[in-house]
This record gives structure tokens, sequence and C-alpha cells, in this order.
């Protein structure tokens, strides 16, 4: 289902294949739970015309935490 991440300046993306039998609310469902508990959000959406969706993913990155600072 991933493609791998990709990350493009202060953005990582998230490519996602959605095979063409999932259904429209099947594939809204684990978007949302992707947005809920990951931090993605909708960025661009291709259905092709065998009913396959190829849906990116983004969020912003963020920067790792100082190693060994503990507060």
């Amino acid at each position: 289902m991933s493609d791998g991440l990709v990350v493009d300046g202060d953005w990582e993306y998230q490519p996602l294949r959605l095979p063409p039998g999932v259904s429209r609310r099947t594939a809204a469902v684990q978007l949302a739970v992707h947005a809920e508990f990951a931090g993605w959000e909708l960025s661009r959406v291709l259905l092709y015309s065998d009913g396959t969706r190829k849906v990116w993913l983004r969020r912003r990155r963020t920067a790792p935490g100082i190693p060994g600072l503990f507060t």
C-alpha cells in the first residue's frame, strides 16, 4: 500500500496506493486514521481508470530533539 516516504524542504510526503476494490468510504476512513494519529493531511489524489487511487499525504517536518537533553 505504501510507496515510501519522500522529504521535500519543510514537508514529508507519504504516497499511498489504494487498490481498485477499496470503496470511497473505506479509503476515507483509512486516510482519517493517518490524519488523526500520525498528523498527515491530504495533498493530492489521482484516480486511475482501473479504480486504483494514488494518494499523497503530507505533514510538516519536525526538528529532531537534542540528544541527551532531558527536561
